[in-house]
């Protein structure tokens, strides 16, 4: 079953096309009208730039900092760095005939943009590269974009086509075609474009989202859609659009307000604690559920507690001998304690690393629990997993 959308913006449209009634539903969804996108897991960009030997010299040119993606009054930033362990990968098409490109689902970001062919950077050199010329369905635009990263910046041009998320065509989608790509690093990334995934008010040029364009045009049962990401290296990750699978909620869901309509951003109201003891956000904090970003990330405030409490150095190392007597971080969110085991939360390569003022429940986290990002009545939903 496929769906079409169309765009409704101050921008040069196409024809009107026919948009069929919105699809009634009764909860749980039969799984034929779950438009499921797959996700593959597969070798983080920092993974590739350790095996090219570039990995030491790109931390030194661009210094860790995670919140550089977030709190930019008017700018959009999106720092390599929080997709530097990104895994997580799935494929969409546009145009018509479709072209194919490898993104990442993002819901701390909104915008939808592709390497194009008009991209003379090294970085768009290896990757899938979209052609307008090749589309009978492309509309092009004066518009343009711009989007900030701290190795550089991604900008292109905006035009309409259709976007193909897994059985949902979007008519006349607005997306970015990349003209230059930051740094010479992103060359090595394993993925294509971004397709985001948070709300319209952080959206670069105004560009509505891919899933509001879903919304608006009833080609979803319900309005939210789901994550799951699979732990320890197994298939069956996916993003699960208007509906929640009933299999992975055997748990009971949790619903947590949103305290912002800008990122899925949430308050922790009470405190985190490790081993039993609180180690921060006493007075209450902010966090953001962030499925670009792989890491579990902290507030500098908060960092040198947490690294005190778990017995790692003050640059955050830990024995990897010790993952298996260190306790549970739990994080208290409306009510509830969601806790995150030491198995997930130390990696190879950093264990959490800070983040200006906000908390990034990224991808660590994610693994955890079931997420429903539920854009009716604008909560997140957890569920844990077995």
């Amino acid at each position: 079953m496929r769906h079409r959308a169309s765009t409704r913006r101050g921008y040069p449209q196409p024809p009107p096309r026919h948009v069929p009634a919105r699809l009634l539903v009764t909860d749980p969804l039969p799984s034929p009208l779950h438009p499921r996108v797959s996700l593959r897991r597969g070798k983080s960009l920092r993974q590739v730039l350790k095996e090219h030997g570039l990995l030491e010299r790109y931390l030194k040119q661009h210094p860790y900092n995670l919140a550089s993606k977030y709190n930019q009054a008017g700018v959009s930033a999106e720092p390599l760095h929080n997709y530097l362990d990104n895994e997580y990968f799935g494929t969409i098409s546009i145009g018509t005939p479709p072209q194919e490109f490898t993104v990442i689902f993002d819901t701390g970001s909104s915008n939808l943009w592709v390497p194009s062919v008009y991209c003379s950077s090294l970085a768009c050199s290896n990757h899938k590269r979209f052609n307008p010329a090749d589309s009978s369905t492309f509309v092009s635009t004066n518009e343009t974009v711009s989007i900030a990263y701290g190795t550089g910046s991604m900008t292109g041009v905006l035009g309409y086509d259709t976007v193909t998320v897994a059985a949902i065509d979007v008519l006349n989608q607005i997306f970015g075609l990349a003209e230059t790509e930051p740094g010479d690093f992103f060359y090595y990334s394993p993925f294509d474009g971004i397709l985001g995934l948070a709300f319209p008010s952080i959206s670069s040029s105004g560009a509505t989202p891919v899933f509001d364009n879903m919304m608006s045009e009833g080609l979803v049962a319900k309005d939210l859609f789901s994550v799951y990401l699979s732990r320890d290296g197994k298939k069956g990750s996916f993003v699960l659009f208007g509906g929640i699978d009933p299999s992975y909620t055997t748990n009971g869901i949790t619903w947590i307000p949103l305290s912002a309509e800008t990122y899925w951003q949430i308050s922790m109201d009470r405190y985190v604690s490790i081993g039993g003891e609180t180690v921060a956000c006493s007075y209450g904090c902010q966090a953001i559920v962030d499925t670009g970003t792989s890491l579990l990330a902290v507030p500098n405030s908060a960092l040198s507690n947490i690294l005190s409490a778990l017995g790692a150095s003050s640059n955050g190392a830990i024995s990897c001998s010790a993952v298996n007597t260190l306790p549970d971080v739990v994080f208290q969110i409306n009510g509830n304690a969601f806790s995150v085991p030491p198995s997930a939360y130390v990696i190879e390569v950093s264990v959490l690393p800070g983040s200006g003022l906000l908390w990034i429940l990224g991808d660590v986290f994610i693994r955890e629990y079931y997420v429903i990002f539920n854009r009716a009545n604008n909560t997140v939903g957890l569920s844990p997993l077995p």
